[in-house]
């Protein structure tokens, strides 16, 4: 039996290299101060989603702290037909080591109604002053730049560029969102 063992080991681990690895999400930055987060953010670029399509120009996060210690989320929006979409949802930290992941839920939407959940925001960048930051989710299927003003300059928009790279995303993924006294067209990102 230990022959057996012995041979089977080393055939067990050989196998379990050459299987294909899962790849590892996005990692978060080392430290957020959740205090210096919260406030206002301005969407300057974001990946595509249907639950953004509406969203002509002013798309926006506004973020404070909720009498449970989680973050009261509200997003608003201009939407094509110059009215105004909301939508008010609940992040709850995953990860107090960071606190740079988040599930954040709405209750309005179908199946993100529970505070309680897996990460799915997940502050992957941010600039040393808090000026800008870039979020993700585990799949990197979404992205959203953020920042505090309507615009970025060309250094802080070759940071973000970097950062989404780093993220293992690519800045073609990303549109640019029309903000009033900012970018006022939807270009692809790598195209900027």
């Amino acid at each position: 039996m230990a022959v057996v063992i012995a041979t089977y080991a080393p055939l067990h681990e050989n196998v379990a290299a050459a299987a294909p690895q899962p790849v590892a999400g996005p990692a978060p930055v080392d430290s957020l101060d959740l205090n210096r987060y919260l406030g206002t953010w301005y969407q300057l670029a974001a990946v595509p989603q249907f639950f953004n399509l509406e969203c002509a120009r002013d798309t926006r996060a506004d973020y404070t702290m909720d009498p449970e210690g989680n973050v009261a989320v509200y997003n608003s929006c201009t939407t094509w037909s110059g009215g105004r979409s909301e939508i008010r949802g609940t992040a709850k930290v995953n990860d107090r080591v960071t606190n740079a992941q988040f599930h954040v839920s709405f209750p309005t939407v179908p199946g993100q109604s529970q505070v309680d959940g897996p990460t799915n925001y997940i502050v992957t960048a941010l600039g040393p002053d808090y000026s800008w930051a870039l979020v993700t989710d585990p799949s990197r299927l979404s992205g959203f730049v953020l920042a505090r003003g309507s615009a970025l300059d060309i250094p802080d928009w070759d940071r973000v560029r970097a950062a989404i790279t780093a993220a293992g995303q690519t800045p073609c993924m990303y549109l640019t969102s029309p903000v009033t006294g900012g970018q006022t067209d939807m270009t692809l990102l790598c195209l900027r």
